[in-house]
């Protein structure tokens, strides 16, 4: 199943708070999602864990004007500038949210609690998520592509994923393959004649959004096989991540 990455969420709709683009009870409800509460440990002049509102407008106070997101991943550290403790906390939680105009820096820690043993449905579940200010070095981030690198890289990565996943019969074959395919073209067609990501992002980043999802659901469907199957070696090593 696709979903946003929370610190893609409270990057995207923090900034059209922080830019009156939406009220803050939109952000926050539009941030927390599925989930069943957010709050903010950590930050400056608060004591103790604050609601997102209250977070948000504390960091523009503090001189916060942006937010953008850090997605690491061992040995590629997106996104981040330092220092060491925040890097660690990011690549574990692989997602993070660092602040322009104030040295701080967002990572999420995800408290799951419902059924155990697996039973009951994903909506027994209770989710809070507490995110952890900490201090960030100011420096440029690492390995951060321009909006028009990231769209010809997915359209690129995007034609190769199909290509393998194809030949490798993954891409559409199955039930479950089925059924990703069906959840993601219902979810198109509900998203069309609205935007993809918060209020006051151009165009063009809601494609390299679009191109994202469906480049992360040919690699979903192809992990959901398995790597299994009459391939060989050379083809496993072939499929997205098999490196």
């Amino acid at each position: 199943m696709l979903t946003e990455p929370r610190a893609g969420r409270l990057a995207a709709w923090g900034n059209a708070l922080l830019a009156h683009l939406v009220p803050p009870d939109d952000a926050v409800a539009a941030i927390v999602g599925d989930d069943a509460l957010h709050r903010v440990r950590g930050l400056p002049g608060e004591d103790g864990a604050v609601g997102l509102s209250l977070a948000l407008g504390r960091l523009r106070a503090l001189g916060a004007t942006g937010l953008r997101v850090a997605l690491p991943a061992p040995g590629h550290p997106l996104g981040l500038s330092g220092p060491a403790e925040f890097n660690a906390r990011a690549l574990e939680a692989e997602e993070a949210v660092v602040c322009h105009g104030v040295a701080l820096g967002l990572v999420p820690e995800v408290h799951e609690a419902g059924p155990s043993g697996g039973a009951g449905d994903a909506e027994d579940v209770y989710v809070e998520v507490v995110w952890d200010c900490l201090p960030v070095r100011e420096a440029p981030p690492a390995d951060v592509p321009s909006l028009g690198e990231a769209e010809r890289e997915l359209a690129e990565a995007l034609r190769e994923a199909t290509e393998v996943l194809t030949r490798l019969d993954v891409a559409a074959s199955g039930p479950v393959a089925e059924a990703a395919l069906d959840a993601y073209r219902a979810r198109a067609e509900r998203s069309q004649g609205r935007d993809a990501l918060a209020p006051g992002y151009p165009p063009r980043a809601a494609r390299v959004l679009r191109l994202a999802e469906r480049v992360g659901l040919l690699v979903s469907l192809a992990y959901e096989r398995g790597h299994g199957g009459a391939v060989s070696a050379g083809e496993t090593v072939r499929r997205p991540g098999g490196q």
